[in-house]
């Protein structure tokens, strides 16, 4: 038996009922501020900081639980934990209740101690500002609203699109901010699995040029546009500047770069392209 079951199974029938409730409420009172202290709190995030999952857990977010997000995001951000830089994440969470959202802007926070973390919501998630932390009210099915906070932002790093899953919103959104990404920077989407929920505007036919799934399968086939051999074929914005696509249950993470490797495919194709 444990020291703390032998005590309570000796004091708590000398004491009573309420005696105990009050030598309880006493010990609460004099142990949980040093456990809660600052200083205490602050030895704890040192002690995960170089671990994204254990920060999802301790702030609570959706990226480590439910979801199996932050070890992806750790594997492609890592580069930057150090770097000064800026990471803008859509949709803050805490629907409209009030008070409620901003776990992984937190999470974002300590993991990247130089960077500076942007959050944008439909709802005014200010309450969660604080040092390094800012958020806008905008809406992501509006282009004038994403490209307002983009300018208030300045150079783009990182952007997280974790708003509301729906895919004409997710499309507007790339089609909106990928340009404005820096080259190098990272995109990712979140929740992909509404694509494939009529409920949630997607779609059963999974090959649904609407949907969100459709528009990053397609950008996995733009990374190879210099290999198309139709005639005339024009290259997108993506194409050009899409370099990797990475798949992952529920989370799609884009980097982007130059796409400009070139082809030996006139070489090898010479019937085609008359080379032989």
């Amino acid at each position: 038996m444990s020291i703390r079951s032998t005590v309570k199974k000796t004091v708590r029938p000398i004491v009573g009922e309420r005696g105990w409730r009050a030598l309880r409420t006493a010990k609460r009172r004099v142990t949980g501020p040093l456990s809660g202290s600052p200083a205490a709190e602050r030895r704890r995030l040192a002690a995960m900081s170089n671990d994204l999952c254990q920060l999802a857990v301790h702030f609570k977010t959706d990226k480590w639980g439910t979801h199996r997000y932050a070890q992806h995001y750790q594997r492609h951000l890592q580069h930057l934990k150090n770097d000064s830089f800026n990471l803008l994440e859509i949709g803050i969470g805490g629907y409209s209740k009030a008070g409620k959202g901003g776990a992984s802007l937190r999470m974002w926070k300590h993991f990247f101690p130089a960077a500076h973390i942007y959050g944008m919501d439909i709802r005014d998630k200010s309450f969660v500002d604080e040092d390094r932390i800012t958020t806008f009210v905008a809406d992501q099915s509006d282009p004038e609203s994403l490209r307002a906070v983009a300018d208030k932002i300045g150079e783009l790093d990182v952007i997280i699109d974790d708003g509301s899953h729906l895919s004409p919103h997710i499309l507007v959104t790339f089609e909106t901010l990928f340009p404005l990404l820096r080259d190098g920077g990272v995109y990712a989407v979140e929740d992909t699995q509404t694509s494939y929920w009529p409920e949630w505007q997607g779609s059963l036919d999974r090959q649904d040029p609407n949907t969100s799934m459709s528009m990053l399968k397609a950008l996995a086939d733009g990374v190879n546009y210099e290999e198309f051999v139709d005639e005339g074929y024009e290259p997108t914005y993506a194409d050009r500047h899409v370099v990797a696509v990475h798949f992952y249950h529920n989370l799609v993470i884009i980097e982007k770069g130059t796409n400009a490797e070139g082809t030996n495919k006139t070489k090898v194709l010479k019937k085609r392209y008359g080379t032989g």
